[in-house]
This record gives structure tokens, sequence and C-alpha cells, in this order.
């Protein structure tokens, strides 16, 4: 089979340098006027902006002829099998790898670790993401096989999401709006959604237009109502660690 592999890959380049240029001039802009970096940082960065110019080519090309269509493919075999309740923990299980996979992710967990000065342990972060991920393309199964629309999963969920951060931290409800949004990057809004659209291709009484499309939405809110949870939590947690500390306090003092 003859795969022309670069086909349209000299356009998808010059999509990728029109995104990247508004950053390069932003930084030349603080360069010249305020940072004053030294030439090796500079050639450091300037290597950096070239690795991240050439990984977002190959990677976009990769997606426009390998993740969409084998992800339809996918999608249409999975919407063609007997016992269709096995779509459920199929997604589950596709979502948690996709979310454990997600480049954005893996930036977020680190970034989170660093500012909180390990008090949020990378791997904790990742797996409540994860989890989130996978319950929402579990749920996006269902909504397709029976037909429910998104707004009985999308509206409850926001207003869940809002009761909750009254009961969370500020910096769990900080990173839990974070982890909506960047979850919903290229390995989900790319493979997951091609499947899902090839899933309601095949799935008698449903609309692809209409059921293939909405699981980035659910994607976007799992995430948010996981990490807050996971706030709540830690919350618990230290208030019954205070509790501890107090009750030691005082019992040394009656001694």
């Amino acid at each position: 089979m003859n795969l022309h592999i670069f086909i349209g890959f000299q356009q998808m380049m010059g999509e990728v340098a029109i995104a990247l240029l508004p950053l390069v001039g932003l930084f030349l802009f603080f360069q010249f006027f305020f940072l004053k970096l030294s030439y090796r940082k500079l050639i450091d960065i300037a290597v950096g902006f070239i690795l991240t110019f050439l990984g977002l080519s190959f990677f976009l090309q990769g997606v426009h002829i390998g993740f969409l269509p084998i992800g339809q493919m996918i999608g249409v075999d999975l919407g063609s099998i007997e016992f269709v309740w096995l779509l459920i923990p199929i997604g589950f299980i596709l979502g948690f790898f996709a979310a454990y996979a997600e480049p954005a992710v893996q930036v977020l967990i680190h970034q989170v670790e660093k500012a909180s000065g390990g008090y949020i342990p990378q791997k904790v972060l990742l797996y409540t993401v994860s989890i989130g991920v996978g319950i929402s393309v579990a749920l996006s199964m269902i909504r397709i096989l029976l037909g429910i629309s998104l707004w009985y999963f999308i509206l409850p969920g926001y207003i869940i999401a809002l009761i909750m951060v009254k009961y969370s931290s500020k910096a769990f409800a900080s990173i839990a709006f974070d982890s909506g949004g960047v979850a919903t990057g290229p390995m989900t809004a790319t493979f997951i959604l091609a499947m899902f659209v090839g899933i309601a291709s095949v799935t008698e009484g449903r609309d692809p237009l209409l059921d293939g499309f909405g699981m980035v939405a659910l994607v976007a809110l799992a995430p948010i109502l996981s990490v807050l949870t996971l706030g709540i939590l830690y919350s618990r947690k230290e208030k019954e660690q205070y509790a501890q500390e107090t009750k030691a306090k005082a019992h040394r003092h009656d001694r």
C-alpha cells in the first residue's frame, strides 16, 4: 500500500509557522527592551523554537494522515460489535490512557508539583485527571447508545462544579479549570473524537453531527469535577491534621 505521507506537509508547516510567529515576535520585543538575555541563552531558545516548529509540523501531519482515519475506522468497527455495552468500559480505558499520554497534561502536572513545592504530587494529579477523562468518555458512550441529550450532562455538571468550588481550596479550583482545558488536547480531540464520529455513523438512529460530537465538552468538564473532588479530600485531610496537632498541643499544655 503506497502512502503519500507528506501530501500537504508544506501547507501544514506554513500553518504552524503562522501560529508560532506571534510568539517569536513577542519574545523578541521583550528581549530587546527588557530581558536582554545572553547569546548562549538565545541560542538555546532558538533551538527550542525550531524543535517546536518541527515537532508540531510532524505531529499535525501524523494526525491528518494517521490519527483521524484510524480513529474513524476503529469507531466504525466498535459500533458494529454485537455486545454494544462493551463500548462503555472500552471508552473508559481509551479515555484514561488518552489523558495519561496527553502532552499538555504532562506539562500541567509538572508545573503544579513545582509550584506547590511537592504538596500536590504529579502522579496523584495525573491519575485524577485520567480517571475523570475516562469517566467522561464512558458517559459519552452511554450518550450515544441511549441517545441522551448533551444538556443532561453539561448543565448539571457545571452546576455541581460551581457548588464544589465553594468547598475546595482556591488553588485546587484554579488547577481544576485548567485541567479541563489541557485534557482536551491533541490526543483526545483527534483520535477519540474521530472514533466517536465513526461509532455514531454506524449506530442505528444516531446522527454523526448530533451524537458524534459533544464528547470534547464532557472531557473538558470531567477533570474539573475530579480535581475539585481531590481538592475537597485534601481540605478534609488538612482539617484532620490541624485538629490532631491542636489536640496534641492542648494535651502537652495540660501536662
